[in-house]
C-alpha cells in the first residue's frame, strides 16, 4: 500500500486514475501528446501536457530556464521514460518510427574508436543495409553537406564544427521520420553555426523531415522555425504556438526584414511575460 510519504518523494500514483480517451490531432499532425505527465523528485516539470506537431515542419522549443525544453524533446524521443501520457507519431508507436538525434555535446555522442566516416555510417550499419546502399548513401551525404575534411579521420581529430556536422549527418543517414535537434549550435563558433543551419535548411527544403529543434537563440529559434514552441515556467505548459511563414530559403537578409522582427518582437515579449510570472 502506498503511504503519502511514497506520493511526495515517489510523484503521484496513478493506478485508480482511468485512462482518458486518446484524442487524435488535427489533419497534418505528425506527433501527438497527449497527457503527458513527469515528476522530478516528487515534484511536476509536466502534468496533463498536450501537444500537436505538424508534419514537414520545423518546429524550435523556446522558454524560461529550467522549464524543460530539452527534456521534452527527449521524453518523446524516449530518450527519458515518461510517467503518464501518450505520444503517436503519424499514429504509430516510437518503436516503429524512424528518428535521429544530433546532441549537444557531440564530443560524447561521437564513438571516438570508430572513424568519422564509420560513425556517420553505423545506423544504417544497423538497419543491415548492404555495402553498395551505405556507400550510396554516404556519397549523397557527403555531396549534400560538401563536405571538405576527411572523413577517414578519427573525431577527435576534427574540429567542434567538423564534429557536429559529421553528427548531424549520421542523424540523417538512416532517412528519419523525425529528426530532433537538442542546442545543436551551442559550442560552435559563429562561422559553423551559419555553416551549419544553412545545410539543416537545405536538408528541410530537400526532404521536409519534421524537425523539433531546442535553442536558447531566439534569433536562431525564429529563423530556423515554421512555428516556435513558447513554453511556461513550471509545470510547464504552452504559453503560445506561433506561425512563422516567411518562404525559405531564408538568407541573412531575412534577419532584418520586418516580418522577421516582428515575429521575433513577440516571441520575446511572450517569453519575457512567462518569465516574470
Amino acid at each position: 500500500m502506498k503511504m503519502a510519504a511514497d506520493i511526495v518523494l515517489n510523484g503521484p500514483v496513478y493506478a485508480d486514475v482511468p485512462k482518458p480517451k486518446f484524442a487524435p490531432g488535427p489533419a497534418g499532425t505528425h506527433i501527438t501528446i497527449r497527457g503527458l505527465t513527469k515528476y522530478f523528485a516528487g515534484w511536476p516539470l509536466y502534468e496533463n501536457f498536450d501537444l500537436d506537431i505538424p508534419k514537414h515542419a520545423i518546429v524550435s522549443v523556446f522558454g524560461p530556464n529550467g522549464c524543460g525544453k530539452s527534456t521534452l524533446i527527449n521524453m518523446i524521443a524516449g530518450l527519458i521514460p515518461i510517467d503518464r501520457g501518450e505520444i503517436l507519431f503519424d499514429g504509430k508507436s516510437l518503436k516503429d518510427t524512424k528518428i535521429g538525434y544530433v546532441f549537444q555535446n557531440y564530443r560524447e555522442a561521437m564513438f571516438p574508436w570508430m572513424r568519422t566516416i564509420d560513425n556517420i555510417a553505423y545506423p544504417l550499419k544497423l538497419e543491415g543495409r548492404s555495402k553498395a546502399e551505405v556507400d550510396r548513401r554516404m556519397a549523397e551525404l557527403v555531396a549534400s553537406f560538401d563536405v571538405k575534411f576527411d572523413l577517414n579521420r578519427y573525431p577527435y581529430e576534427l574540429s567542434g564544427g567538423q564534429q557536429q556536422t559529421a553528427s548531424i549527418m549520421r542523424a540523417l543517414a538512416p532517412n528519419p521520420e523525425v529528426l530532433f535537434l537538442d542546442e545543436p549550435f551551442s559550442a560552435l563558433d559563429f562561422e559553423m553555426t551559419l555553416f551549419i543551419r544553412e545545410k539543416l535548411q537545405e536538408v528541410f527544403m530537400q526532404t521536409g523531415t519534421t524537425m523539433l529543434l531546442v535553442s536558447h537563440d531566439l534569433e536562431e529559434a525564429v529563423y530556423l522555425a515554421d512555428q516556435v514552441l513558447l513554453l511556461t515556467k513550471r509545470p510547464t505548459k504552452v504559453a503560445e504556438i506561433l506561425s512563422y511563414t516567411d518562404a525559405r530559403p531564408r538568407t541573412l537578409e531575412t534577419l532584418s526584414s520586418p516580418s522577421f522582427v516582428a515575429m521575433k518582437k513577440l516571441s520575446l515579449e511572450i517569453f519575457q511575460r512567462e518569465v516574470r510570472r
